[in-house]
């Protein structure tokens, strides 16, 4: 189990490093980004273009989207209780380290609920809507959204990676589901 206490270690550097590229500036952009309120707009966009481009089948549709992100929230819960790996900013190890910026969260942090959420929205609506500049877009987004939890120091890397690989499969799956209806 060495190589996985490097790999750990290797995690927390990267961790520090990146969580250290802050200023108030940027404190005050990634307090916005992290926050869900500030997308509401952003998903209202996407639920009116699934309902002007799938009329009739925008109603499954958004039910899927909702079981997906619902799928996304519970399973990365229960994987935190499991894991029970410490948010950075509850580590005694690097804790008196770490910048936070809004709130320290919950006591473990693998796998990020915020990846997981942002990530399978992203999978199963960029299938949905097979559309080049709508897929780098959401992906800009889905990153930007995942990375603001490393700046905002309630996020390793791995817990930021973990959630994004758990939300691909969740949106894809969905994604599945949805053509079987």
């Amino acid at each position: 189990m060495e190589w996985l206490q490097n790999i750990l270690e290797i995690d927390k550097e990267l961790f520090l490093s990146l969580n250290s590229l802050h200023n108030p500036f940027w404190d005050t952009i990634m307090l916005m980004v992290t926050r869900k309120e500030t997308w509401i707009p952003f998903f209202a966009i996407i639920l009116f273009f699934i309902i002007k481009n799938y009329r009739s089948k925008a109603l499954p549709i958004m039910i899927i989207l909702a079981l997906a992100i619902l799928f996304s929230d519970q399973v990365s819960v229960l994987i935190k209780d499991f894991v029970q790996r410490f948010r950075p900013v509850h580590d005694p190890a690097i804790g008196p380290l770490v910048h936070n910026v809004l709130r320290k969260g919950s006591i473990y942090g693998f796998v990020s609920s915020h990846a997981a959420h942002s990530f399978a929205i992203f999978v199963f609506t960029s299938r949905l809507f097979k559309n080049r500049s709508y897929y780098f877009l959401i992906l800009f987004w889905a990153v930007l959204f995942s990375y603001s939890r490393i700046y905002s120091g309630v996020h390793y890397p791995l817990d930021i990676l973990g959630g994004a690989v758990l939300g691909w499969i969740i949106g894809v799956g969905c994604y599945k589901l949805l053509v079987l209806v």
